[in-house]
C-alpha cells in the first residue's frame, strides 16, 4: 500500500509537525482550516487547503463529514488525525476508512476499547495491568475524598476537577460535563481517587500489522497545571533511579497494547509513587504532544514510523536504544501569576536562540522548536493557547535543563504575556534539577515564586531607562532639524526629559534624564554612562560593587508596546501618553474582561453585597471556564453583561463598590 497525499485533520503546530515529515518523505499535504485560521502558518505550508466554515471546534475541526469531504476533494489518499479534536474518535476513523481513505492510526476497535476511560480500566485490570479503581460520581462519599473528576472521552485537562469537599461535587460535576461537551462532544465524566502527589509516567508504544510491539521508551510528565502537562522529559528521572522499574513499566505497556490488538503509535499512561509502584491511568490511541522528547532520545521520527506502519511496513524486532536526555516545555499564551489566564492577540515576534531546526529529530546538543505561530500570527479565543513546544537535547539531564532555560531566557517573545518566566524558573529550580518532579510541584514550591518575573526590579529599571533612551533616539532620527545631535542634549541646563511607561508587574515608571556635556544623568539612578543609543539598541555602563559593567539592551516597538530584551531578562512595557484621555479611564472597582469570550452564566445581581472572591460571572474562552470574582467585599453596582453574550478583552463586565475596610466581609 502506498501513501502519496495526506490530509491532517488538525491545525497549528500539530498539522505543521505532520507536514514536516510528509515533506521529508516526498508525500503531498492537505490542510483544513477554520475562518479564524485562514492565515495560519499550517494553511500556507500545505500543498492544498480546504476551508471549514465557522470558527469554533464544533463548527469546524470536530465536523468529521466536512473533513472527509475535504480529503476527497483535494485528492488525499490518507488522513492523519494529529492529536486532539477527532484523533481518538472511533466513528471518525470508521468513516475515514469507509470513504476509501487510509487511516493513519490504530484499529477502530482499539479506539473504541480505550475511548472510554471507564471501560478501558476494566479491560486493563483483566489483562493484569495495575489500575486505580473508577468511582461512580453518585456513590462518592466523604471518606473517598479527594477525588478527581475526569472526562471519559477527553484529555488535555479538559473536564478535570479536583474535589475535596463533598458539597462541591455537584457543581464541579456540571462544570466538568460542560467543558467535556465543549471540547470533545461527549459530556460523560467519572471519578477516581486523587493522589495529591505522584509521578506521571507514560510509555510510548508502536505496533505494526505483523505482530511486533515496541515499548519505545518512557517519558515523565509530572509538572502540570490544571492537569495539563507543562514540562515533559525522556528518560524519566524516577525510572532511572528505581531498579527494575523500566522493565516492569515496559511489560505493563506491552500487555496493555497486546490486549486490544493495537496497531500504530500510542501511549500508555501511569501514575507512579516514589517507590516505583504504578497504576494505569489511560491509553491515548494517538501520537502525544510530548512525542519529540522520545524522538530525540531514540533517533526515531515517530510520524514517519506511523506512516510506514499505516502503509503495511514491518517494524524491526527491537526498537532503537535510548541515548542522552531531552526536555520539552510548552510555551503558552497565559499568565500563571493570575490564575493561568489565557491571553489572545498578536505574536509580533518569536525567536528562540540556539534553535537547530523545527520539527526535526536532534542528533546533537541543541534546541528544537515545534511551533504553530510565526511573527505576526494572531492567537484567538477558540483554541488552546499553546504557542510552541521548545525542546532541548543534550548528553545529560543537567545539560538539557540548562540549555533549555538559557534559550528561553534569551528568547524574543513579543506581543503576548506567556509562561516563559515560569518555565525558566522551573528548569533552574534545585528540586527539578534533583529530579523531584511530582504532580504537586507548583503547590510544593509556590506558584507565586515560580511565576515571578526573571528580571529583578533594579534590572527592570535599567531596561525602562534603555527604552526611554531608544525612544528618544527614534524621535531624533525622525527629526527634520538637528537630527545629528544626541537625543535629549541641551547646551544649557534645563528641565529633564521625561518619559512614562507601565509594567504589568511593577506599575508606572517615569524616567527623567538629562544628557549634557558631562554625560547622562538619570534621576534615581546614580553613575550610569551612556555608550550608545539607537532606535533599536542601547548600551550602558552600569555601576556595580566592583566596577562598571557594560550592558546592551535591544528594543522593539509595536504601537505603544515596547519590548526590551537583554541578558538580565525580558521586559514588556506600555508607553504612556503625556496626557491621559479621560474617556479611557474606568471606574474604581471595575471588573474587566481578561480575554475575549462568552458569558456562560451570572453569579450575582446588581444591588447585592458580595464577598471578596465571590464569583460574579463565568466566561468560556479557549475551551476552558474562567471565574470572574469580586476583588474585595462590597456592593455590586453594575452588571453590564447577560448569559450568552460575547465580550471583548478589556470590556467592563461589572463594578463592585468596595468597602472602606479590606477586612470587612
Amino acid at each position: 500500500m502506498e501513501i502519496t497525499n495526506v490530509l491532517v485533520a488538525n491545525r497549528g503546530e500539530i498539522a505543521r509537525r505532520v507536514f514536516a515529515t510528509c515533506r521529508r518523505m516526498g508525500i503531498g499535504t492537505v490542510a483544513v482550516y477554520s475562518d479564524a485560521d485562514a492565515h495560519a502558518p499550517h494553511v500556507a505550508e500545505a500543498d492544498a487547503a480546504i476551508r471549514l466554515p465557522g470558527n469554533t471546534p464544533g463548527e469546524t475541526y470536530l465536523r468529521a463529514e466536512l473533513i472527509i469531504e475535504a480529503a476527497l476533494a483535494a485528492g488525499a489518499d490518507a488522513v492523519h488525525p494529529g492529536y486532539g479534536f477527532l484523533s481518538e474518535n472511533a466513528d471518525f476513523a470508521r468513516a475515514v476508512q469507509a470513504a476509501g481513505l487510509v487511516w493513519i492510526g490504530p484499529p477502530v476497535s482499539a479506539i473504541e476499547q480505550m475511548g472510554s476511560k471507564v471501560e478501558s480500566k476494566k479491560m486493563m485490570d483483566a489483562a493484569g495491568v495495575p489500575v486505580l479503581a473508577e468511582l461512580d460520581p453518585a456513590e462518592v462519599t466523604a471518606d473517598m475524598l479527594p477525588v478527581l473528576i475526569k472526562a471519559s472521552a477527553g484529555g488535555g485537562g479538559r473536564g478535570m476537577r479536583v474535589v475535596r469537599d463533598l458539597a462541591d461535587l455537584p457543581e464541579q460535576l456540571e462544570a466538568a460535563r460542560r467543558e467535556a461537551e465543549s471540547a470533545f462532544g461527549d459530556p460523560t465524566v467519572f471519578c477516581e481517587r486523587y493522589l495529591e502527589t505522584g509521578r506521571h509516567i507514560e510509555v510510548q508504544v508502536m505496533a505494526d500489522t505483523h505482530g511486533t510491539v515496541w515499548a519505545v521508551g518512557e517519558r515523565e510528565c509530572s509538572i502540570q497545571r490544571r492537569h495539563q502537562k507543562v514540562v515533559e522529559e525522556a528518560p524519566s528521572p524516577l525510572v532511572e533511579r528505581v531498579d527494575g522499574m523500566r522493565a516492569r513499566l515496559f511489560e505493563a505497556a506491552r500487555l496493555a497494547t497486546e490486549a486490544i490488538g493495537y496497531e500504530g503509535a500510542g501511549t500508555v499512561e501511569f501514575l507512579a509513587d516514589e517507590r516505583g509502584e504504578f497504576f494505569f491511568l489511560e491509553m491515548n490511541t494517538r501520537l502525544q504532544v510530548e512525542h519529540p522528547v522520545t524522538e530525540n532520545v531514540t533517533g526515531l521520527d515517530l510520524v514517519r514510523t506511523q506512516l510506514q506502519v499505516a502503509a503495511g511496513r514491518k517494524l524491526p524486532a527491537q526498537p532503537p536504544a535510548m541515548r542522552g536526555h531531552s526536555i520539552e516545555v510548552r510555551l503558552y499564551a497565559e499568565d500563571p501569576a493570575h490564575d493561568w489566564q489565557p491571553q489572545s492577540g498578536t505574536v509580533h515576534r518569536i525567536e528562540i536562540p540556539g534553535t537547530i531546526g523545527e520539527f526535526v529529530v536532534l542528533e546533537q546538543p541543541g534546541v528544537r522548536l515545534d511551533t504553530g505561530v510565526v511573527d505576526g500570527s494572531v492567537v484567538g479565543v477558540h483554541y488552546d493557547p499553546m504557542l510552541s513546544k521548545v525542546i532541548s537535547f543534550a548528553e545529560t539531564r543537567d545539560e538539557a535543563a540548562h540549555l533549555l532555560a538559557s534559550a528561553l531566557q534569551r528568547a524574543k517573545i513579543h506581543g503576548l504575556v506567556t509562561n516563559r518566566d515560569l518555565l525558566v524558573r522551573v528548569l533552574r529550580h534545585p528540586a527539578f534539577l534533583a529530579g523531584d518532579t511530582d504532580t504537586a510541584f507548583f503547590a510544593t514550591h509556590g506558584l507565586e515564586n515560580l511565576s515571578a518575573p526573571l528580571v529583578s526590579e533594579s534590572d527592570e529599571q535599567l531596561s525602562v531607562v534603555a527604552a526611554a533612551l531608544a525612544d528618544a533616539a527614534a524621535n531624533r532620527a525622525k527629526a527634520r532639524v538637528g537630527a545629528g545631535l544626541p537625543s535629549g542634549w541641551r547646551n544649557l541646563p534645563s528641565q529633564p526629559q521625561s518619559k512614562s511607561y507601565e509594567s504589568r508587574v511593577t506599575g508606572k515608571h517615569v524616567v527623567r534624564y538629562r544628557i549634557t556635556r558631562a554625560g547622562l544623568a538619570v534621576d534615581g539612578v546614580e553613575g550610569l554612562e551612556l555608550l550608545e543609543a539607537t532606535p533599536d539598541s542601547v548600551t550602558l555602563l552600569v555601576p556595580g560593587e566592583r566596577g562598571k559593567v557594560r550592558r546592551r539592551f535591544e528594543i522593539a516597538r509595536y504601537g505603544d508596546l515596547v519590548a526590551v530584551d537583554s541578558p538580565l531578562g525580558p521586559v514588556a512595557l506600555r508607553r504612556l501618553p503625556r496626557f491621559e484621555d479621560p474617556a479611557d479611564q474606568v471606574a474604581e472597582g471595575s471588573l474587566l474582561a481578561p480575554m475575549p469570550g462568552s458569558v456562560i452564566r451570572l453569579g450575582a445581581e446588581v444591588g447585592t453585597r458580595v464577598a471578596k472572591g465571590q464569583p460574579i460571572l463565568w466566561l468560556e474562552a479557549m475551551k476552558m471556564e474562567h471565574t470572574i470574582a469580586a476583588p474585595a467585599a462590597g456592593l455590586l453596582t453594575e452588571l453590564n453583561v447577560t448569559a450568552g453574550q460575547q465580550v471583548e478583552v478589556g470590556a467592563v463586565l461589572a463594578v463592585v463598590q468596595t468597602d472602606d475596610s479590606d477586612n470587612q466581609e
